[in-house]
């Protein structure tokens, strides 16, 4: 496989958009509730988004 196919593969960008939803889940949580566990759930949330989204990048870099 080359490279360019490799970057254009599909699941690549499947796993970028399930990224962005649990990045976005994150975010919305916030906004949630004034309790402070709310905050900790989306910040945790967000960051495994975030790491995701990192993961599916670097791997249509590579």
């Amino acid at each position: 496989m080359s490279s360019t196919e490799h970057a254009n593969d599909e699941r690549h960008y499947v796993l970028l958009v399930v990224a962005i939803i649990i990045g976005l889940v994150g975010v919305y949580l916030r906004f949630a509730g004034d309790a402070a566990y709310y905050s900790w759930i989306a910040n945790v949330i967000l960051i495994i988004g975030v790491a995701i989204a990192l993961k599916a990048v670097f791997t249509i870099l590579d």
